[in-house]
């Protein structure tokens, strides 16, 4: 539920649009608003789970998420709608790390992998199963419907988690409401700067507030957060001795390139699907589907792999083939190229997702200790989620951008297609659209590059230095 409501909204985007009366930017912050929501309180809901049991903060988190999902479908605004996904974003960051906490402490890191691969075969299975069953709401129900219909899954959900997650042992903690603060504020002028500078013409807002002041103003803010971690807080959100591990801080740069990525994708193509292609909400996720089916198929095969190969094979294949896609259908997102054409790229995105979850993951938590595992989950979590976030936001601005760039002052207004979200837009204006958004779609291919050159980086978890390994195994023949 959680993978499918970071995304879902882009498929949805026309008809909210439609419905709501509102325009791009604000459906936007749609998705915005939830990712921001979810990534701030990570650093912190990952030690929750350690102080109070992670399996008693998922079901909170679980019932909060399922009970704001109502929320989410019975509202008559864009503004209504934004507080409703923040409660949501909430209930996301309380589920989130302690997923991957719980697998971290049950799995001895030589068979986490595999326990991994099936993780991200969920997440794989998500891409498709959501955007595909929201679009066949949409069309037959309406875009409440998206919200509506996590409901009986998070009912069940909870039931099942009742029965079945293990109880594990907590850890004392104390927690930092100052670097909560901090931290929030800081990601929320920034993210406010960036999406709505286009708005604003990257100038003044009101009075002496302007954009750029925004945007420089976040990025001191969450300096000063960095800051207040390193001066010695007893038990600070983010320990920055995990980043003393050099797999671990590679893997935290490039999950955030990939929440950038996956994130800013959508946007763009969705919009083209709907507006251009003139393609059911339905349809227009079914684009998606190869790459869902074979990042499904790929993580399990690939998480046995990362057990025993050096991740920087694995992960550095599936980014490179991300930055590949993403560049070869900007370049074919044209108003005329034949669907089978941009199927190849988006299968080509399957391989990538079948080949990177799993061996960052696993990079990232292999060797951390028990005690630290709320924490490292909640950190890795809460960095790709940045990315999230930021991806969302730049996306928003690069699409406006281009639009104005290629239909004038008219282009700002045209993103959500026509009546309904399934109308094609008037055929004078499909061409410069649909470049606007093909140039829109190599930011997240640029962007993934770094996440590129850090999984390069990657030292191998399989090989350990002589003096870190443990005296029995030099030459104990029952080790």
């Amino acid at each position: 539920m959680i993978l499918v409501d970071s995304t879902i909204v882009s498929v949805a985007t026309p008809a909210i649009m439609q419905g709501l009366d509102s325009d791009i930017n604000g459906v936007v912050w749609v998705t915005s608003a939830y990712l921001l929501a979810y990534a701030v309180p990570l650093l912190i809901t990952g030690r929750l789970g350690d102080r109070f049991g992670p399996k008693n903060v998922y079901l909170v988190g679980l019932a909060v998420f399922t009970i704001a999902s109502a929320w989410c479908g019975l509202t008559t605004s864009v503004g209504m709608l934004v507080a409703a996904r923040v409660l949501q974003g909430l209930g996301g960051a309380l589920l989130a790390p302690q997923t991957m906490a719980v697998i971290t402490r049950i799995f001895p890191a030589e068979r986490r992998g595999r326990a991994m691969g099936f993780w991200g075969a969920v997440a794989g299975m998500a891409t498709l199963v959501g955007p595909v069953v929201g679009g066949f709401l949409i069309d037959h129900w309406g875009w409440e419907w998206i919200f509506f219909i996590n409901v009986p899954v998070g009912i069940v959900g909870f039931v099942l988690a009742m029965r079945l997650v293990p109880r594990l042992p907590v850890h004392s903690h104390q927690f930092d409401l100052v670097g909560v603060g901090l931290s929030a504020v800081g990601m929320f002028l920034l993210v406010f700067g960036i999406q709505e500078g286009q708005t604003y013409d990257w100038g003044q807002i009101d009075g002496i507030l302007s954009v750029p002041l925004l945007i420089v103003l976040g990025l001191l803010v969450l300096a000063a957060f960095v800051w207040w971690q390193a001066r010695g807080v007893r038990e600070p959100l983010v320990p920055l001795v995990l980043f003393a591990d050099r797999n671990f801080s590679l893997a935290n740069v490039a999950i955030t390139s990939v929440g950038f990525a996956i994130t800013a994708m959508a946007f763009p193509l969705m919009l083209y699907a709907q507006a251009v292609r003139g393609m059911s909400p339905t349809r227009s996720a079914l684009l998606l589907a190869p790459m869902a089916v074979l990042t499904g198929v790929l993580a399990p095969f690939v998480g046995r792999l990362v057990d025993r190969m050096h991740p920087r094979v694995l992960a550095g294949f599936g980014l490179s083939c991300f930055a590949v896609a993403m560049v070869w259908l900007g370049a074919i997102l044209r108003e005329g190229t034949p669907v089978w054409q941009l199927l190849l790229p988006i299968v080509l995105l399957g391989v990538a997702n079948g080949f990177m979850w799993s061996p960052l993951s696993v990079t990232a938590t292999r060797t951390l200790p028990p005690q630290r595992a709320g924490a490292g989950a909640g950190v890795y979590n809460t960095t790709r989620q940045v990315g999230a976030v930021l991806g969302s936001a730049a996306i928003a601005a690069l699409m406006e951008s281009r639009l104005a760039a290629h239909l004038g002052a008219a282009g700002s207004g045209m993103g959500g297609g026509a009546e309904g979200g399934q109308q094609q837009l008037p055929e004078a204006v499909r061409a410069g659209f649909a470049r606007a958004m093909g140039e829109a779609i190599y930011l997240p291919g640029i962007v993934i590059c770094v996440g590129v050159v850090a999984a390069l980086l990657f030292r191998n978890p399989h090989v350990r230095p002589a003096q870190d390994r443990p005296v029995e195994e030099a030459g104990s023949p029952v080790a």
